[in-house]
């Protein structure tokens, strides 16, 4: 096993990484999570899975343990949902002591998070991430939300898991087209943290693919670690942390747009392609780069341009960003690889150059 802490100012708390869940019950134990209720928050898939596996490890150290699941997909991810969450909860009698357990992916892992957030103002959750995607991103941070009126995460709560659990084991179980996803986040933290990250992610390239044990261990350390260090000096997002946004802007822009038919992962792929675009029109990367990350994201099978949306509809989805004040889009874009910052100083016609790029007439 794999351990190392996340150092957010609300608190610090451990990552663990394990091939299979024979060390899910100590987790538990050791952050004093037993004892108390519980409720598992699945999807169907995860629900399929894991969860008897994971009530059958623990049900004997908690007062009770309930769960609840919905229809896997990123359309679920909305206020009514949460509400089947909370009414599971009353009546199964949870109160401040209890614990939400979220085992899933993304989607499973924000709403779950939204919902320990928020139930009788805020319960002790864990996250157990079992997609590529989660395990490197969206697990890691305590950014917790759900979708609303078309836009991308827009309701939501920064708060931190107790622990991070991830068992390596559940990647084999993914379709190829949700590790490839993953893979999109994992790229994005070499290119904004850590340049020698990225150089390992294009020698190890096919033992990634491959999901060989010792290279996911690898990848999953690297961009826990490279995100970790960015949470610790900036939790809530109040400058340094958006540099995470990479690829995001234009990425959520298209997501929305073609409602959600895109995975997560997939849009920030192209999402990048057309930040990397900006960067190489300003001369910061070379074309030489720019051709290698073109083709690194492309070797995992991503797309780097989308098809049924144009320019203009991009960037008018763009200006609902939330990251966007007054009209003005902030993007993130390289200094140089291995180093990114935010610029709120784009130019409308750069901007429109480089969704061009990546969008299909």
């Amino acid at each position: 096993m794999k351990t190392f802490e996340v150092n957010a100012k609300s608190g610090a708390y451990p990552i663990y990484i394990e091939e299979g869940f024979g060390g899910l019950l100590e987790a538990f134990e050791t952050a004093h999570l037993t004892g108390v209720k519980g409720i598992i928050i699945c999807d169907t898939n995860t629900e399929r899975l894991y969860a008897e596996q994971v009530k059958e490890l623990l049900k004997d150290s908690f007062l009770s343990l309930c769960s609840v699941s919905f229809e896997a997909g990123e359309e679920r991810k909305n206020l009514d949902t949460i509400i089947t969450f909370y009414k599971t909860m009353v009546e199964n009698g949870l109160d401040r002591k209890s614990v939400v357990i979220a085992l899933g992916g993304g989607v499973v892992g924000d709403m779950a998070g939204f919902a320990a957030a928020t139930y009788m103002r805020g319960i002790k959750y864990v996250q157990i991430p079992t997609t590529l995607l989660a395990q490197v991103d969206s697990s890691v941070g305590g950014k917790t939300a759900v979708d609303f009126m078309g836009n991308k995460n827009m309701v939501g709560a920064f708060y931190q898991p107790s622990f991070v659990y991830m068992n390596t084991e559940t990647l084999n179980t993914l379709p190829y087209r949700e590790v490839a996803a993953g893979m999109a986040e994992v790229i994005k933290h070499g290119l904004i943290i850590d340049s020698d990250y990225l150089e390992m992610l294009k020698r190890d390239k096919a033992d990634i693919k491959a999901l060989k044990p010792g290279a996911v261990r690898e990848v999953l350390y690297g961009s826990c670690k490279a995100k970790s260090s960015v949470v610790a000096k900036d939790e809530k997002e109040t400058g340094l942390r958006e540099i995470l946004n990479y690829g995001h802007t234009f990425g959520h822009a298209v997501e929305s747009l073609l409602e959600f038919k895109l995975l997560h992962g997939e849009c920030v792929a192209i999402g990048m392609a057309a930040a990397l675009s900006l960067s190489l029109k300003r001369g910061v990367i070379t074309q030489e780069e720019y051709n290698e990350i073109i083709d690194l994201i492309q070797y995992f099978g991503l797309e780097t341009k989308a098809s049924g949306v144009n320019a203009e509809q991009v960037y008018s989805q763009m200006l609902k960003d939330k990251k966007t004040k007054n009209n003005v889009v902030t993007l993130v874009l390289l200094e140089k690889i291995g180093k990114a910052y935010r610029d709120s100083n784009v130019p409308t016609g750069d901007i429109f150059e480089a969704i061009e790029t990546v969008v299909e007439r």
